[in-house]
């Protein structure tokens, strides 16, 4: 039986020996999820607000998969990583069988948009929209979509804000906590001017429609 990790630092520890993509494309805004920023999310997730142990997970854009991988190492029941990029969705494979949660994680080549079914807990951290506007909102309106309970990362900002609370409710969900995140960026991309760049992100706690 897999030990279940419960304190923070070995999670992170943990999620940092998942390989992150090692051709991100820029116009997909493929930027891997630092395992710091990765053990919060869960770590609220699961042990403020018990959405994560025994529970079914669904990672849209799961890139090479982090946050699914994390939730199984946290003790969910299993977890499904989806995403459009066949190079992520192998590496994310490879490093569940690595990370030895193989048995617990599924992962699908497609676009999210194909995803049908019922999850207790969608994670993602969806594209921002700053390469292609208003490419958060198709995850939003799917995750509301697919799971009872939703935690979604976003770039922060007063009317961010409020525009996502808008169209959160306007999809039929409800915002029920926001969480301000700095997250710490690498140079990836030709256009990046800095070796590091933070970024101010809130992670949004939605009730989906399966809470209706």
């Amino acid at each position: 039986m897999q030990k279940r990790l419960v304190r923070k630092l070995d999670l992170e520890k943990a999620i940092s020996e998942v390989k992150p993509h090692q051709k991100p494309r820029a116009y997909l805004e493929q930027y891997t999820i630092p395992p710091e920023a990765a053990a919060k999310i869960l770590y609220i997730a699961a042990y403020t607000y018990d959405d994560i142990i025994d529970k079914t997970i669904v990672d849209l854009g799961c890139g090479t998969g982090r946050l699914a991988i994390g939730a199984v190492l946290v003790g969910a029941k299993e977890a499904l990583g989806v995403d459009i990029d066949r190079m992520a969705v192998r590496m994310a494979h490879n490093n569940a069988e690595k990370m030895g949660v193989k048995e617990k994680t599924q992962w699908i080549l497609a676009d999210i948009d194909v995803m049908r079914g019922s999850f207790d807990t969608v994670l993602q951290n969806p594209p921002f929209g700053v390469q292609r506007r208003g490419a958060d909102r198709k995850f939003l309106e799917k995750s509301l979509e697919l799971g009872q309970r939703v935690y979604s990362l976003h770039k922060s900002g007063k009317s961010s804000r409020e525009f996502i609370k808008r169209f959160i409710e306007k999809c039929g969900g409800k915002v029920t906590g926001v969480f301000p995140m700095e997250i710490e960026i690498p140079w990836l991309f030709k256009f990046h001017t800095k070796r590091k760049h933070r970024v101010q992100t809130d992670l949004y706690q939605i009730e989906g429609k399966g809470n209706d």
